[in-house]
Protein backbone atom coordinates (compact mmCIF):
# COMPACT_ATOMS: atom_id res chain seq x y z
CA UNK A 1 0.00 0.00 0.00
CA UNK A 2 2.91 2.58 1.23
CA UNK A 3 4.38 1.91 -2.00
CA UNK A 4 1.72 2.36 -4.34
CA UNK A 5 1.38 5.52 -2.47
CA UNK A 6 4.92 6.49 -3.17
CA UNK A 7 4.41 5.40 -7.04
CA UNK A 8 1.46 7.60 -7.51
CA UNK A 9 3.03 10.83 -6.17
CA UNK A 10 5.96 10.54 -8.28
CA UNK A 11 2.85 10.05 -11.45
CA UNK A 12 1.55 13.29 -10.04
CA UNK A 13 4.32 15.09 -9.85
CA UNK A 14 5.29 14.44 -13.50
CA UNK A 15 2.74 14.97 -14.66
CA UNK A 16 2.65 18.69 -13.16
CA UNK A 17 5.98 19.46 -14.61
CA UNK A 18 4.85 18.17 -18.21
CA UNK A 19 1.76 20.79 -17.75
CA UNK A 20 4.17 23.32 -16.29
CA UNK A 21 6.26 23.02 -19.31
CA UNK A 22 3.21 22.97 -21.98
CA UNK A 23 2.25 26.35 -20.23
CA UNK A 24 5.69 27.89 -20.54
CA UNK A 25 6.07 27.03 -24.27
CA UNK A 26 2.91 28.23 -24.78
CA UNK A 27 3.31 31.86 -23.54
CA UNK A 28 6.79 32.04 -25.34
CA UNK A 29 5.29 31.46 -28.31
CA UNK A 30 2.37 33.75 -27.68
CA UNK A 31 5.16 36.43 -26.83
CA UNK A 32 7.42 36.00 -29.95
CA UNK A 33 3.54 36.00 -32.03
CA UNK A 34 3.07 39.45 -29.88
CA UNK A 35 6.47 41.20 -30.76
CA UNK A 36 6.37 40.01 -34.29
CA UNK A 37 3.14 41.47 -34.98
CA UNK A 38 3.61 44.69 -33.34
CA UNK A 39 6.91 45.60 -33.41
CA UNK A 40 7.60 48.85 -34.71
CA UNK A 41 9.28 49.09 -38.10
CA UNK A 42 12.72 49.57 -38.12
CA UNK A 43 14.32 52.34 -39.83
CA UNK A 44 17.80 52.85 -40.99
CA UNK A 45 19.52 55.46 -38.87
CA UNK A 46 19.53 58.48 -41.53
CA UNK A 47 21.24 61.64 -40.97
CA UNK A 48 19.00 65.07 -40.71
CA UNK A 49 19.36 67.69 -43.75
CA UNK A 50 20.58 70.55 -42.26
CA UNK A 51 18.99 73.73 -43.43
CA UNK A 52 20.65 76.17 -45.85
CA UNK A 53 22.95 78.56 -44.45
CA UNK A 54 21.50 81.39 -46.83
CA UNK A 55 23.55 85.19 -46.88
CA UNK A 56 20.77 87.09 -45.95
CA UNK A 57 21.20 90.67 -46.54
CA UNK A 58 21.68 93.99 -43.88
CA UNK A 59 18.96 93.74 -41.75
CA UNK A 60 18.73 96.60 -39.07
CA UNK A 61 15.73 96.05 -36.67
CA UNK A 62 13.34 98.51 -36.41
CA UNK A 63 14.46 100.34 -39.85
CA UNK A 64 14.05 100.98 -43.72
CA UNK A 65 16.99 101.79 -45.99
CA UNK A 66 17.46 102.59 -49.72
CA UNK A 67 20.86 102.02 -51.32
CA UNK A 68 22.40 105.37 -52.90
CA UNK A 69 24.86 106.24 -55.65
CA UNK A 70 27.40 108.78 -54.29
CA UNK A 71 26.18 111.38 -56.66
CA UNK A 72 23.10 111.45 -55.34
CA UNK A 73 24.42 111.99 -51.19
CA UNK A 74 23.46 115.75 -51.01
CA UNK A 75 26.23 117.61 -50.09
CA UNK A 76 28.88 114.74 -49.92
CA UNK A 77 31.31 116.33 -51.64
CA UNK A 78 31.42 119.70 -49.16
CA UNK A 79 32.59 117.85 -46.36
CA UNK A 80 36.16 117.52 -45.23
CA UNK A 81 37.11 113.85 -46.00
CA UNK A 82 39.95 114.17 -44.18
CA UNK A 83 38.98 115.22 -40.88
CA UNK A 84 36.39 112.34 -40.44
CA UNK A 85 39.10 110.05 -41.98
CA UNK A 86 41.28 110.55 -38.95
CA UNK A 87 38.53 109.69 -36.97
CA UNK A 88 37.69 106.83 -37.92
CA UNK A 89 41.60 105.46 -38.06
CA UNK A 90 41.45 106.17 -34.31
CA UNK A 91 38.12 103.84 -34.33
CA UNK A 92 40.00 101.18 -36.15
CA UNK A 93 42.77 100.31 -33.37
CA UNK A 94 39.81 98.73 -31.15
CA UNK A 95 38.51 97.03 -33.89
CA UNK A 96 41.76 95.55 -35.70
CA UNK A 97 42.01 94.48 -32.05
CA UNK A 98 39.67 92.37 -32.01
CA UNK A 99 39.36 88.40 -32.30
CA UNK A 100 37.08 85.95 -33.57
CA UNK A 101 33.66 86.84 -33.75
CA UNK A 102 31.75 89.63 -32.36
CA UNK A 103 30.11 88.58 -29.08
CA UNK A 104 26.85 90.41 -30.05
CA UNK A 105 24.62 89.75 -33.45
CA UNK A 106 24.38 93.30 -34.81
CA UNK A 107 23.93 94.79 -38.59
CA UNK A 108 27.48 95.07 -39.50
CA UNK A 109 28.99 92.69 -37.42
CA UNK A 110 33.16 92.17 -37.60
CA UNK A 111 32.84 93.98 -41.67
CA UNK A 112 34.49 96.72 -40.54
CA UNK A 113 37.93 94.85 -40.25
CA UNK A 114 38.53 94.83 -43.86
CA UNK A 115 38.26 98.77 -44.07
CA UNK A 116 40.46 99.51 -41.05
CA UNK A 117 42.95 96.91 -42.35
CA UNK A 118 43.24 98.84 -45.27
CA UNK A 119 43.05 102.30 -43.46
CA UNK A 120 45.68 101.17 -41.63
CA UNK A 121 48.23 100.80 -44.12
CA UNK A 122 47.53 103.95 -45.94
CA UNK A 123 48.47 107.63 -44.44
CA UNK A 124 46.67 110.07 -46.43
CA UNK A 125 47.17 113.68 -46.69
CA UNK A 126 44.45 114.96 -48.67
CA UNK A 127 40.70 115.18 -48.30
CA UNK A 128 40.40 113.63 -52.14
CA UNK A 129 42.50 110.55 -51.30
CA UNK A 130 40.07 110.50 -47.77
CA UNK A 131 37.06 110.79 -50.08
CA UNK A 132 38.32 108.20 -52.47
CA UNK A 133 38.77 105.76 -49.66
CA UNK A 134 34.95 105.84 -48.42
CA UNK A 135 34.17 105.56 -51.52
CA UNK A 136 35.94 102.44 -52.58
CA UNK A 137 35.28 100.76 -49.29
CA UNK A 138 31.98 101.56 -48.43
CA UNK A 139 28.27 101.94 -50.03
CA UNK A 140 26.14 104.51 -48.94
CA UNK A 141 22.87 103.69 -47.70
CA UNK A 142 20.00 106.32 -46.82
CA UNK A 143 18.48 104.67 -43.55
CA UNK A 144 15.53 106.05 -40.63
CA UNK A 145 13.26 104.52 -38.73
CA UNK A 146 10.28 102.17 -40.04
CA UNK A 147 7.58 104.67 -41.26
CA UNK A 148 9.71 107.78 -41.16
CA UNK A 149 11.60 109.90 -43.59
CA UNK A 150 14.48 111.27 -41.65
CA UNK A 151 16.51 110.92 -38.30
CA UNK A 152 16.47 112.56 -35.31
CA UNK A 153 19.92 114.14 -33.94
CA UNK A 154 20.84 116.34 -30.45
CA UNK A 155 24.20 117.61 -29.09
CA UNK A 156 26.87 117.00 -25.88
CA UNK A 157 29.49 118.23 -24.66
CA UNK A 158 31.88 117.85 -21.66
CA UNK A 159 30.69 120.02 -18.40
CA UNK A 160 33.56 122.08 -17.12
CA UNK A 161 32.10 123.12 -13.26
CA UNK A 162 33.74 124.25 -10.23
CA UNK A 163 34.66 121.95 -7.18
CA UNK A 164 36.62 121.10 -4.36
CA UNK A 165 38.28 117.47 -3.11
CA UNK A 166 36.54 118.22 0.68
CA UNK A 167 33.12 119.30 1.41
CA UNK A 168 32.91 123.07 2.42
CA UNK A 169 29.90 125.25 2.88
CA UNK A 170 29.83 126.29 -0.74
CA UNK A 171 30.68 122.87 -2.49
CA UNK A 172 28.58 120.23 -0.72
CA UNK A 173 27.43 118.05 -3.13
CA UNK A 174 28.67 114.95 -3.73
CA UNK A 175 30.20 113.17 -7.13
CA UNK A 176 29.71 109.59 -6.53
CA UNK A 177 32.02 106.40 -7.36
CA UNK A 178 30.29 103.27 -8.19
CA UNK A 179 29.25 101.65 -4.76
CA UNK A 180 30.81 98.44 -3.79
CA UNK A 181 26.89 96.65 -2.93
CA UNK A 182 26.19 97.72 -6.24
CA UNK A 183 25.57 94.14 -8.66
CA UNK A 184 24.74 93.83 -12.38
CA UNK A 185 24.41 90.09 -13.65
CA UNK A 186 27.92 88.99 -15.25
CA UNK A 187 29.63 91.74 -14.37
CA UNK A 188 32.15 92.23 -11.09
CA UNK A 189 33.46 95.05 -8.80
CA UNK A 190 36.81 95.28 -11.47
CA UNK A 191 34.40 95.63 -14.34
CA UNK A 192 34.88 99.18 -15.77
CA UNK A 193 31.60 101.21 -17.57
CA UNK A 194 28.86 98.86 -16.55
CA UNK A 195 25.77 98.58 -19.11
CA UNK A 196 24.17 102.28 -19.37
CA UNK A 197 20.83 99.57 -19.30
CA UNK A 198 19.36 96.84 -17.93
CA UNK A 199 18.80 95.71 -14.32
CA UNK A 200 20.92 96.98 -11.39
CA UNK A 201 20.66 95.21 -8.26
CA UNK A 202 21.60 96.20 -4.17
CA UNK A 203 23.04 93.42 -2.63
CA UNK A 204 22.26 92.53 0.38
CA UNK A 205 24.52 89.52 2.01
CA UNK A 206 25.13 87.16 -0.22
CA UNK A 207 22.09 85.98 -1.73
CA UNK A 208 19.51 88.51 -1.23
CA UNK A 209 19.15 91.42 -4.02
CA UNK A 210 16.96 94.15 -4.10
CA UNK A 211 16.13 97.25 -6.45
CA UNK A 212 19.46 99.74 -5.84
CA UNK A 213 18.39 103.03 -4.65
CA UNK A 214 16.62 105.83 -6.95
CA UNK A 215 17.47 109.35 -7.55
CA UNK A 216 15.14 110.80 -4.67
CA UNK A 217 16.50 108.47 -2.16
CA UNK A 218 20.47 108.78 -3.41
CA UNK A 219 19.94 112.75 -2.32
CA UNK A 220 18.47 111.95 1.05
CA UNK A 221 21.30 110.98 1.89
CA UNK A 222 20.94 106.70 1.07
CA UNK A 223 24.52 105.97 0.90
CA UNK A 224 26.32 109.44 2.51
CA UNK A 225 29.38 108.84 4.58
CA UNK A 226 30.54 105.65 2.91
CA UNK A 227 33.54 106.82 1.27
CA UNK A 228 32.49 107.02 -2.22
CA UNK A 229 33.04 110.98 -2.71
CA UNK A 230 35.25 111.44 -5.56
CA UNK A 231 34.34 115.31 -5.33
CA UNK A 232 32.37 118.42 -4.47
CA UNK A 233 30.41 120.49 -6.53
CA UNK A 234 28.34 123.72 -5.41
CA UNK A 235 24.62 122.45 -6.99
CA UNK A 236 22.78 119.24 -7.79
CA UNK A 237 21.58 120.85 -11.29
CA UNK A 238 25.60 121.28 -11.86
CA UNK A 239 26.09 117.09 -10.89
CA UNK A 240 22.87 116.82 -13.11
CA UNK A 241 23.95 117.94 -15.97
CA UNK A 242 27.57 115.91 -15.38
CA UNK A 243 25.13 113.02 -15.42
CA UNK A 244 23.40 113.84 -18.35
CA UNK A 245 26.23 114.19 -20.89
CA UNK A 246 28.23 111.60 -18.97
CA UNK A 247 31.55 113.57 -18.29
CA UNK A 248 32.42 116.22 -17.03
CA UNK A 249 36.03 118.53 -16.11
CA UNK A 250 36.32 119.35 -12.02
CA UNK A 251 38.29 122.63 -11.45
CA UNK A 252 39.66 123.10 -8.29
CA UNK A 253 40.87 126.14 -6.53
CA UNK A 254 44.16 125.02 -6.46
CA UNK A 255 44.02 125.29 -10.59
CA UNK A 256 44.06 121.53 -10.78
CA UNK A 257 41.06 119.41 -12.93
CA UNK A 258 40.02 116.28 -12.25
CA UNK A 259 38.40 114.24 -15.30
CA UNK A 260 35.41 111.88 -14.58
CA UNK A 261 33.88 109.64 -16.65
CA UNK A 262 30.74 107.41 -16.59
CA UNK A 263 31.11 104.16 -14.87
CA UNK A 264 27.95 102.89 -13.65
CA UNK A 265 23.86 103.92 -13.13
CA UNK A 266 21.54 102.51 -10.75
CA UNK A 267 19.04 100.58 -13.11
CA UNK A 268 15.74 102.98 -13.55
CA UNK A 269 15.02 104.18 -16.93
CA UNK A 270 16.53 107.50 -17.92
CA UNK A 271 13.41 110.28 -18.36
CA UNK A 272 14.16 113.69 -19.42
CA UNK A 273 13.48 116.97 -17.40
CA UNK A 274 13.01 118.69 -20.47
CA UNK A 275 10.03 116.47 -21.83
CA UNK A 276 8.66 116.86 -18.40
CA UNK A 277 8.66 120.67 -18.93
CA UNK A 278 7.28 120.98 -21.59
CA UNK A 279 4.43 118.73 -21.33
CA UNK A 280 3.15 120.62 -17.97
CA UNK A 281 3.41 124.30 -20.37
CA UNK A 282 6.16 125.42 -18.35
CA UNK A 283 8.40 125.66 -21.42
CA UNK A 284 7.52 125.61 -24.82
CA UNK A 285 9.09 122.55 -27.08
CA UNK A 286 10.01 125.57 -30.09
CA UNK A 287 12.20 127.52 -27.13
CA UNK A 288 13.50 123.97 -25.13
CA UNK A 289 17.55 124.07 -25.00
CA UNK A 290 19.69 122.98 -22.05
CA UNK A 291 19.89 126.57 -21.54
CA UNK A 292 16.40 127.15 -20.38
CA UNK A 293 16.05 124.13 -18.21
CA UNK A 294 19.56 125.55 -16.18
CA UNK A 295 18.21 128.81 -15.94
CA UNK A 296 14.60 127.51 -14.60
CA UNK A 297 16.03 125.19 -12.39
CA UNK A 298 18.54 128.21 -10.55
CA UNK A 299 15.36 130.46 -10.53
CA UNK A 300 13.02 127.20 -8.86
CA UNK A 301 15.07 125.83 -6.48
CA UNK A 302 12.22 123.76 -4.99
CA UNK A 303 10.60 122.90 -8.10
CA UNK A 304 13.86 121.48 -9.52
CA UNK A 305 14.17 118.91 -6.50
CA UNK A 306 11.11 117.87 -7.84
CA UNK A 307 11.60 117.65 -10.92
CA UNK A 308 15.02 116.19 -10.78
CA UNK A 309 13.22 113.21 -8.98
CA UNK A 310 10.99 112.60 -11.80
CA UNK A 311 14.55 111.05 -13.26
CA UNK A 312 14.97 108.00 -11.17
CA UNK A 313 18.06 107.32 -13.28
CA UNK A 314 21.16 108.35 -11.25
CA UNK A 315 24.94 108.01 -12.40
CA UNK A 316 28.06 106.61 -11.08
CA UNK A 317 31.82 108.22 -11.86
CA UNK A 318 35.41 107.06 -11.93
CA UNK A 319 38.25 109.19 -12.30
CA UNK A 320 40.30 109.21 -15.58
CA UNK A 321 44.28 109.63 -16.13
CA UNK A 322 43.50 112.34 -18.66
CA UNK A 323 44.84 116.08 -19.00
CA UNK A 324 43.21 119.33 -20.16
CA UNK A 325 44.45 118.85 -23.46
CA UNK A 326 42.86 115.14 -23.90
CA UNK A 327 39.15 114.95 -24.94
CA UNK A 328 36.67 112.72 -23.14
CA UNK A 329 36.64 109.33 -24.03
CA UNK A 330 33.73 107.53 -25.54
CA UNK A 331 31.96 103.74 -24.61
CA UNK A 332 34.28 102.34 -27.56
CA UNK A 333 37.17 103.37 -25.43
CA UNK A 334 38.57 106.18 -28.03
CA UNK A 335 38.80 109.72 -27.65
CA UNK A 336 36.78 111.47 -28.75
CA UNK A 337 36.68 114.18 -31.31
CA UNK A 338 34.83 117.36 -31.49
CA UNK A 339 32.60 118.00 -34.71
CA UNK A 340 32.97 114.13 -36.00
CA UNK A 341 31.78 111.77 -32.76
CA UNK A 342 28.95 110.95 -32.57
CA UNK A 343 26.62 108.73 -29.58
CA UNK A 344 24.74 105.74 -31.47
CA UNK A 345 22.10 103.22 -30.22
CA UNK A 346 24.49 99.91 -29.42
CA UNK A 347 21.99 97.27 -29.47
CA UNK A 348 21.88 98.17 -33.71
CA UNK A 349 25.09 100.11 -34.99
CA UNK A 350 28.69 99.00 -34.32
CA UNK A 351 31.09 101.00 -33.09
CA UNK A 352 33.16 102.81 -35.72
CA UNK A 353 30.41 102.57 -37.73
CA UNK A 354 30.64 105.89 -40.12
CA UNK A 355 27.31 107.83 -40.41
CA UNK A 356 26.78 111.19 -43.15
CA UNK A 357 24.40 113.48 -41.80
CA UNK A 358 22.91 116.22 -43.81
CA UNK A 359 20.98 119.12 -42.88
CA UNK A 360 20.36 122.68 -41.16
CA UNK A 361 21.32 123.31 -37.35
CA UNK A 362 21.31 125.97 -35.47
CA UNK A 363 25.22 126.24 -35.33
CA UNK A 364 26.06 129.94 -35.03
CA UNK A 365 22.90 130.86 -33.02
CA UNK A 366 19.05 129.85 -31.69
CA UNK A 367 17.73 131.09 -34.85
CA UNK A 368 20.55 130.34 -37.36
CA UNK A 369 19.91 127.60 -39.97
CA UNK A 370 23.87 126.23 -40.67
CA UNK A 371 24.16 123.78 -43.31
CA UNK A 372 25.26 120.98 -41.73
CA UNK A 373 26.81 117.57 -44.17
CA UNK A 374 29.36 116.14 -42.54
CA UNK A 375 30.73 112.69 -41.97
CA UNK A 376 30.37 111.17 -38.36
CA UNK A 377 31.81 108.05 -36.80
CA UNK A 378 30.09 106.21 -34.29
CA UNK A 379 32.54 106.09 -30.95
CA UNK A 380 29.99 106.15 -28.09
CA UNK A 381 26.34 105.65 -27.00
CA UNK A 382 23.77 106.80 -24.56
CA UNK A 383 20.52 105.46 -22.52
CA UNK A 384 18.32 107.77 -24.43
CA UNK A 385 19.98 107.61 -28.04
CA UNK A 386 17.43 104.60 -29.25
CA UNK A 387 16.95 103.93 -33.04
CA UNK A 388 18.57 103.08 -36.56
CA UNK A 389 18.80 106.57 -37.29
CA UNK A 390 19.21 108.52 -34.04
CA UNK A 391 22.53 110.40 -32.85
CA UNK A 392 24.00 112.81 -30.33
CA UNK A 393 26.45 115.22 -31.87
CA UNK A 394 29.44 115.67 -29.63
CA UNK A 395 30.52 119.40 -29.96
CA UNK A 396 34.06 119.02 -27.22
CA UNK A 397 34.39 120.68 -23.75
CA UNK A 398 33.55 124.26 -22.28
CA UNK A 399 30.51 126.15 -22.27
CA UNK A 400 30.38 127.47 -25.71
CA UNK A 401 30.28 123.48 -26.64
CA UNK A 402 27.06 123.22 -24.14
CA UNK A 403 25.37 126.67 -25.86
CA UNK A 404 25.38 124.77 -29.38
CA UNK A 405 25.01 121.36 -27.95
CA UNK A 406 22.06 122.55 -25.88
CA UNK A 407 19.64 124.12 -28.45
CA UNK A 408 19.90 120.31 -30.95
CA UNK A 409 16.47 118.68 -31.43
CA UNK A 410 16.03 118.45 -34.85
CA UNK A 411 15.22 116.09 -37.73
CA UNK A 412 18.35 115.10 -40.26
CA UNK A 413 18.93 112.77 -42.98
CA UNK A 414 20.93 109.88 -42.69
CA UNK A 415 23.25 107.92 -44.79
CA UNK A 416 25.06 104.92 -43.08
CA UNK A 417 28.15 103.72 -45.06
CA UNK A 418 28.05 99.97 -45.27
CA UNK A 419 31.48 98.25 -46.09
CA UNK A 420 31.19 96.56 -49.62
CA UNK A 421 31.26 92.86 -48.51
CA UNK A 422 27.37 93.46 -46.86
CA UNK A 423 26.15 95.44 -49.93
CA UNK A 424 22.41 94.73 -49.49
CA UNK A 425 21.89 94.72 -53.40
CA UNK A 426 24.61 92.07 -54.26
CA UNK A 427 23.96 90.11 -51.46
CA UNK A 428 20.24 90.03 -51.98
CA UNK A 429 20.30 88.27 -55.23
CA UNK A 430 21.22 85.21 -53.48
CA UNK A 431 17.63 85.14 -51.69
CA UNK A 432 14.80 82.92 -53.30
CA UNK A 433 12.70 83.82 -55.02
CA UNK A 434 8.86 84.32 -52.94
CA UNK A 435 5.83 82.44 -53.53
CA UNK A 436 3.32 84.05 -56.56
CA UNK A 437 0.39 85.75 -55.18
CA UNK A 438 -2.67 84.24 -55.41
CA UNK A 439 -4.78 83.89 -58.56
CA UNK A 440 -7.75 86.07 -58.90
CA UNK A 441 -9.96 83.04 -58.02
CA UNK A 442 -8.86 82.44 -54.75
CA UNK A 443 -8.96 86.71 -54.04
CA UNK A 444 -12.47 86.08 -54.38
CA UNK A 445 -12.69 84.01 -51.55
CA UNK A 446 -11.38 85.91 -49.27
CA UNK A 447 -12.70 89.35 -48.46
CA UNK A 448 -9.25 90.73 -46.82
CA UNK A 449 -7.22 90.32 -50.26
CA UNK A 450 -9.33 93.21 -52.10
CA UNK A 451 -7.24 95.49 -53.37
CA UNK A 452 -7.19 99.07 -52.19
CA UNK A 453 -9.48 101.46 -53.40
CA UNK A 454 -8.07 104.46 -55.22
CA UNK A 455 -9.76 107.79 -54.76
CA UNK A 456 -11.01 109.05 -58.23
CA UNK A 457 -8.70 111.40 -60.08
CA UNK A 458 -11.77 113.88 -60.52
CA UNK A 459 -15.54 114.43 -60.18
CA UNK A 460 -17.69 114.94 -62.73
CA UNK A 461 -19.82 118.11 -62.97
CA UNK A 462 -22.50 116.30 -63.56
CA UNK A 463 -22.37 114.10 -60.48
CA UNK A 464 -24.03 115.29 -57.28
CA UNK A 465 -21.07 115.76 -54.32
CA UNK A 466 -23.35 113.71 -51.86
CA UNK A 467 -23.28 110.82 -53.98
CA UNK A 468 -20.57 108.10 -52.99
CA UNK A 469 -20.49 105.47 -55.37
CA UNK A 470 -18.63 102.85 -54.61
CA UNK A 471 -15.91 101.64 -57.36
CA UNK A 472 -17.31 99.02 -59.41
CA UNK A 473 -20.92 98.54 -58.32
CA UNK A 474 -23.47 99.34 -61.26
CA UNK A 475 -26.40 99.93 -58.53
CA UNK A 476 -24.45 102.38 -57.48
CA UNK A 477 -23.48 104.33 -60.58
CA UNK A 478 -27.51 104.29 -61.78
CA UNK A 479 -28.44 106.07 -59.06
CA UNK A 480 -26.18 108.76 -59.26
CA UNK A 481 -27.19 109.05 -63.19
CA UNK A 482 -30.75 109.08 -62.06
CA UNK A 483 -29.75 111.60 -59.86
CA UNK A 484 -27.99 113.98 -62.19
CA UNK A 485 -31.12 113.68 -64.96
CA UNK A 486 -33.78 114.90 -61.85
CA UNK A 487 -32.02 117.84 -61.45
CA UNK A 488 -30.25 118.98 -64.43
CA UNK A 489 -32.86 117.40 -66.82
CA UNK A 490 -29.34 116.39 -68.99
CA UNK A 491 -27.49 113.02 -69.89
CA UNK A 492 -25.16 111.79 -66.69
CA UNK A 493 -21.82 110.41 -67.30
CA UNK A 494 -21.12 107.69 -65.18
CA UNK A 495 -18.97 107.94 -62.25
CA UNK A 496 -14.86 108.38 -62.90
CA UNK A 497 -13.26 105.05 -61.53
CA UNK A 498 -9.57 104.23 -61.95
CA UNK A 499 -8.24 101.45 -63.95
CA UNK A 500 -7.34 99.62 -61.47
CA UNK A 501 -10.81 99.37 -59.75
CA UNK A 502 -12.01 98.28 -63.20
CA UNK A 503 -9.06 95.63 -63.98
CA UNK A 504 -9.49 94.25 -60.51
CA UNK A 505 -11.59 91.66 -59.24
CA UNK A 506 -13.29 93.00 -55.93
CA UNK A 507 -14.54 89.72 -53.40
CA UNK A 508 -17.50 89.40 -52.30
CA UNK A 509 -17.88 89.05 -48.66
CA UNK A 510 -18.42 85.48 -47.85
CA UNK A 511 -22.10 85.08 -45.73
CA UNK A 512 -21.77 83.50 -42.43
CA UNK A 513 -23.15 79.83 -41.42
CA UNK A 514 -26.45 79.99 -40.01
CA UNK A 515 -26.65 79.67 -36.31
CA UNK A 516 -27.57 75.99 -35.09
CA UNK A 517 -30.89 75.73 -33.06
CA UNK A 518 -30.67 75.10 -29.61
CA UNK A 519 -31.72 71.55 -29.05
CA UNK A 520 -32.80 70.93 -25.33
CA UNK A 521 -30.44 68.21 -24.33
CA UNK A 522 -31.74 65.46 -22.50
CA UNK A 523 -31.24 65.00 -18.74
CA UNK A 524 -28.79 62.23 -17.86
CA UNK A 525 -29.74 59.37 -16.04
CA UNK A 526 -28.54 59.58 -12.21
CA UNK A 527 -27.31 56.09 -11.67
CA UNK A 528 -26.44 54.95 -7.80
CA UNK A 529 -22.85 53.55 -7.72
CA UNK A 530 -21.99 50.95 -5.25
CA UNK A 531 -19.10 51.40 -3.32
CA UNK A 532 -17.37 48.37 -2.79
CA UNK A 533 -15.28 47.95 0.51
CA UNK A 534 -12.05 45.73 0.96
CA UNK A 535 -12.95 44.81 4.47
CA UNK A 536 -16.50 43.38 3.93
Amino acid sequence: MEALTKHLSYGRLAIACCALAVVCSTAAIAARYRSSRHAPPRHEHTHPVPYPNLELPLQVSGSQYEPLAWANVSGWSDDDHLAAYKAFRTSCKPIAAQQGAPTESKALGSSLRDPCRIAKGLDLGSGAKAKEFFEQNFVPLRISRLGEEAGFVTGYYEPVLDGSRIQTDVYNVPVYRRPSNLFVRGKTQASVGLPNSGPVYRKIGRRKLVPYYDRGQIEDGAIAGRGLEIAWLKSQTDLLFAQIQGSARIKFEDGTTLRINYDAHNGYPYTPVGRVLIDRGIIPKDQMSMQKIREWMEQNPDGAKELRRQNRAYVFFREVPLSDKDEAVGAQGVPLTPGRSIAVDKALHVYGTPFFIAGELPIESEQSKTPFHRLMIAQDTGSAIVGPARADLYFGAGADAGKVSGRLRHNMQFVMLVPKGLDPVARGHKLPIPDERPSAKIAKLFPQTDPPKDKPAAKSADVPTATVARAGSKDAANSAAKGAAAKDAAPATPPATTPVAEAAPVAEPVPLPVARPDIPQPEKRRTRRTRHHRDQ
